[in-house]
C-alpha cells in the first residue's frame, strides 16, 4: 500500500511539475524544488543543488533526469517510471492542443504578443534560478566571480558544450580547494 501511495504521489507531483514548468530547464528547477523538496521532502535541498549540477553533465531533457532520480530514490524502478510517465503526460496533451492552435492563430498579433512576454517572465525564471543555484556567502570571492565570467563567456562566445564547461569548472573546484 506503501508503494502505490508513493507511486501516485510521484506521478501526481511530476504531472504537476509537467503542467507548469513552461520555459525548458530554468523554470523546472524552482518549480521542482518546491514540489520535491520543500512540499513532498523527497530530496533536501543540498542533494537538490548538488543534483541540478551532476544530471547537466548526462544527455537528454533535465525534467526527464530529475523524475528518473527522485522517482528511483523514492519508490525504485517503477518509480522512475511512474515520474517520467507523469512528467511527460502533460507537456505531451498541451503540445498538442498548442500544436493546432499555433498552426491556425500564429499570424494574429496577440498570439504574437503573448508569446514574446512569455520569453521576458522565462528570463525572469532563470535569473531567479541562476541566484538560488549559489552560495551567496562566498559568491563575491575572486575565483568564483572568475568562474562565473569565464563559464559565461564560455558559454555565450564559444560552441563549446554546457558538460564540459560544468567538468572544467568542477575539475577546477577540485584543483583549487
Amino acid at each position: 500500500m506503501i508503494l502505490l501511495s508513493n507511486l501516485s504521489k510521484l506521478f501526481f507531483s511530476f504531472f504537476k511539475i509537467g503542467l507548469f514548468a513552461v520555459g525548458g530547464a530554468y523554470s523546472f528547477i524552482p518549480i521542482t524544488e518546491r514540489e520535491v523538496v520543500q512540499y513532498q521532502h523527497w530530496l533536501d535541498k543540498q542533494e537538490f543543488l548538488e543534483i541540478v549540477g551532476v544530471v547537466r553533465i548526462f544527455p537528454g531533457a533535465i525534467s526527464i533526469k530529475f523524475a528518473t532520480y527522485t522517482g528511483y530514490k523514492v519508490a525504485g524502478i517503477p518509480g522512475a517510471v511512474v515520474a517520467n510517465l507523469g512528467n511527460l503526460l502533460a507537456p505531451v496533451l498541451i503540445l498538442l492542443l498548442a500544436s493546432y492552435l499555433y498552426s491556425k492563430y500564429k499570424d494574429l498579433s496577440a498570439v504574437k504578443s503573448a508569446f514574446t512576454m512569455v520569453q521576458y517572465a522565462v528570463f525572469a525564471m532563470i535569473i531567479a534560478v541562476a541566484l538560488q543555484l549559489v552560495d551567496k556567502k562566498h559568491v563575491f570571492e575572486p575565483k568564483h566571480i572568475i568562474v562565473i565570467i569565464a563559464s559565461f563567456l564560455l558559454f555565450f562566445l564559444t560552441r563549446i558544450h554546457p558538460a564540459f564547461i560544468i567538468l572544467g569548472a568542477g575539475m577546477l573546484g577540485i584543483i583549487l580547494r
